[in-house]
């Protein structure tokens, strides 16, 4: 017995899981309902990449215990997270490495707690573009317009939820990269504070702490039981961030206090904004007053191109040296068309930068950084747009040309409001809180106090719970 489409869909994670636990259907008929979305799913919206169904299986049948989540599907970004017995690629032409030998500290917590891990979800190569169309995978299509982008990097798994191939999934985030595609699917994503969740054991500290891994999701509950499951440092990590006390989900049940909210629907460079995220930022700030918040519109005080620039430099840099020991370690230099024109391009300038220009645009970073801190001494939560448009049609970020300047220029107008917090390691959310008059996803971003991650999954599920969305869903044609 498999769950009918209906069935399935109206269920999150923890509901999901609760069937299990109750009886009404097994771990692994649970697992093989999903494995039938994605199979059904997959050829519309090329959201998964790799896909391990009978090793899942496998390993599903073999276990003894009972974990909370036993059963429930998941999958795993192409970027970053060494999946025990799965290849990781990275969204490049560059790999060709056997399976990985072990699991990251958080995947390994995702089996731990039951979660049944079917394959990878298709990422742009290196994570470097706001729209998911690698090379070697082909686009991955927004399932609400499938001639639209899902977003980047964690455009597969934004894809895969939205679709209906499983209500959650594993996101990473360097600039953006969980919370632009929650906003171009229509999800909730969340960027935890630095160190909440841990990096190993296969990195240090993640381009300085810029480098974030968590999910996208349906629902905020979900969203606080993954970080319960997989928040707390791993041995040797070098930030630690101390989970509330009784966990996020605990936080989550309880309303928030009267928080004080800085609302902000420009950009910090005068760029354009669409009207219609300008909309979905005043009706929030409008819904936020009336639920007892303090709403005020202010704008932010600090040099957004000294941080992004600052931060995107750190990031590039850091990505020439790192081609480079994969180049030793599989013992022959990269080829012509293993990798990108424009990732190409980055690699270069990062094997050409100077430690001083390293070093100078951390300091820099560093430095900007506290003046962003400044706004949060007067405003628990800065309220903006996720991205400047709802989800542009794909090849709005063509990687074919190897201009540097010019790509990180239409990504950064596509979507500046969540990279500053990547930098500042502060917890950021996006929120599906609008649609635009054409049936596209508009995502809201919440970013709280670094380390008050309980206090923004608070007012984001006091949020939910005033304006559900769970129920809506794109329109496949009925697959």
């Amino acid at each position: 017995m498999t769950l009918s489409k209906a069935d399935y869909e109206k269920h999150d994670a923890t509901g999901l899981a609760g069937l299990v636990r109750s009886g009404a259907i097994s771990a692994r008929e649970l697992a093989q309902t999903a494995i039938e979305r994605i199979e059904a799913l997959n050829p519309l919206v090329n959201a998964v990449i790799l896909k391990a169904y009978d090793q899942a299986l496998d390993e599903l049948e073999k276990r003894t215990d009972r974990p909370a989540f036993l059963g429930v599907p998941y999958l795993v970004k192409d970027l970053h997270a060494p999946v025990r017995g799965l290849p990781l690629t990275n969204g490049s032409r560059m790999f060709v490495d056997p399976p990985a030998p072990f699991d990251s500290t958080l995947v390994a917590r995702l089996r731990a707690a039951g979660f049944v891990l079917l394959g990878r979800t298709n990422s742009p190569e290196f994570g470097l573009s706001a729209s998911t169309e690698p090379h070697r995978y082909g686009a991955t299509r927004n399932p609400w317009n499938r001639e639209r982008i899902a977003g980047g990097s964690s455009g597969g798994a934004g894809a895969a939820v939205a679709s209906g191939m499983l209500p959650a999934t594993h996101a990473t985030d360097s600039g953006g990269s969980i919370r632009i595609p929650a906003s171009a699917n229509g999800l909730v994503g969340l960027k935890p504070t630095r160190g909440l969740n841990p990096y190993g054991p296969h990195r240090g500290d993640a381009a300085h702490g810029i480098s974030h891994e968590h999910a996208v999701t349906r629902s905020v509950r979900d969203t606080a039981a993954i970080l319960d499951i997989t928040a707390g440092p791993d041995i040797g990590a070098p930030y630690f961030v101390r989970p509330p006390e009784g966990g996020f989900v605990a936080a989550i049940a309880r309303p928030p206090k009267r928080l004080r909210v800085g609302y902000w629907a420009k950009t910090l460079t005068d760029g354009p904004v669409d009207a219609e995220c300008v909309t979905a930022v005043e009706k929030t700030a409008k819904l936020l007053e009336g639920l007892g918040h303090i709403v005020e519109e202010r704008r932010p005080d600090f040099d957004w191109n000294a941080v992004v620039s600052s931060q995107f430099n750190v990031l590039m840099t850091s990505l020439g040296p790192m081609v480079a020991m994969m180049e030793r370690q599989r013992g022959r230099p990269l080829e012509k068309g293993e990798l990108e024109p424009q990732t190409a391009a980055v690699v270069e300038r990062g094997k050409a930068a100077s430690l001083e220009f390293y070093l100078g645009n951390l300091m820099r970073m560093q430095m900007e950084v506290r003046r962003m801190a400044a706004f949060f001494e007067d405003f628990d939560i800065l309220l903006s747009p996720t991205m400047t448009t709802p989800p542009p049609p794909l090849g709005c970020l063509p990687t074919d040309d190897g201009d540097v300047e010019t790509f990180l220029a239409r990504l950064f107008a596509l979507a500046p409001f969540a990279a500053p917090f990547n930098a500042s390691g502060q917890p950021a959310i996006s929120l599906p809180l609008h649609w635009s008059a054409d049936g596209l996803p508009v995502g809201v971003h919440f970013a709280g106090r670094y380390g008050e991650d309980a206090t923004l999954l608070s007012l984001a599920a006091q949020i939910e719970q005033a304006q559900p969305w769970f129920a809506r869903r794109p329109d496949l044609g009925g697959v």
